[in-house]
């Protein structure tokens, strides 16, 4: 095997766009990524999001040893979350392992799990301050054991709908952590969000190289493109008006949502 001759180009340049977008905006990768895969590249649904795991674990792995030697990871709130979302990661990969993922029903199970998670995404992303005001004029600051068990509780959705699409950790884990503790500083909501992200995306990504679900050739492609894609993309983001990223990628979200969930219709 000629290692260098097996990286396609495309793949790197597509790990290159996906990296820009993500150093721009913070959404995780698995939102763009895996649909690139998919609807641009014909990759297996499975296949898709098994490497896009890994991808997503490798490229914030970073932004935790930063966020962390800043001190804007609260690292009490990411034990919470994992307490729910390994448990749920591993009981969904064994799901998986008793479900034949290259049938026509695995497939679409992967599919529509992502198209779901990509609409939710996207909504995120429109009404987040909206439904954050919203949420704290009715509820407010919770009584500590009920928050610690609805951490737990988002822990675990995020663990199953993760490990089926490689969404979730990014965009809907943000918001859950803003209306579950809203007082605290954005920069260790994202932090904390970043930190749990990393052995959630190792766990079922793991998961999944055992299942046989990772493209490792394509991995190392996509790495290649992002990793620099993300540096740029943070440099810039700064001369980039946010209103226009978030609803840009919005929008485009859900139209790729629509197009995945419209792929498996009757």
């Amino acid at each position: 095997m000629d290692f260098p001759s097996d990286i396609s180009p495309l793949y790197v340049a597509s790990g290159f766009c996906v990296g820009l977008l993500v150093g721009l905006t913070g959404v995780g990768g698995g939102s763009l990524m895996t649909p690139v895969l998919i609807l641009l590249f014909g990759v297996a649904p499975g296949a898709a999001v098994g490497t896009d795991l890994l991808y997503a674990c490798v490229t914030k792995t970073g932004g935790v040893l930063v966020h962390g030697l800043n001190r804007t990871v609260d690292w009490p709130v990411v034990r919470r979350l994992c307490l729910g979302s390994l448990p749920a990661s591993v009981l969904t990969l064994l799901m998986l392992y008793y479900l034949d993922m290259d049938s026509a029903a695995g497939n679409t199970l992967f599919v529509v799990a992502l198209g779901v998670a990509l609409m939710f995404t996207a909504l995120a992303l429109v009404f987040r301050r909206r439904f954050t005001a919203f949420y704290m004029e009715r509820i407010g600051i919770l009584p500590e054991r009920l928050l610690f068990r609805l951490t737990v509780v988002v822990g675990i959705a995020l663990g199953v709908l993760v490990s089926i699409s490689s969404v979730g950790a990014g965009a809907l884990g943000a918001t859950a952590l803003i209306l579950l503790y809203p007082e605290l500083p954005a920069s260790k909501i994202t932090g904390s969000d970043i930190a749990h992200a990393v052995p959630l995306t190792l766990v079922a990504g793991i998961g999944h190289l055992m299942l046989g679900t990772i493209d490792l050739m394509l991995l190392v492609a996509l790495l290649l493109g992002s990793l620099p894609g993300i540096v740029l993309g943070s440099a810039l983001v700064m001369k980039i008006p946010e209103r226009i990223l978030r609803l840009t990628l919005a929008a485009v979200l859900a139209l790729v949502a629509v197009r995945l969930l419209g792929s498996v219709m009757p």
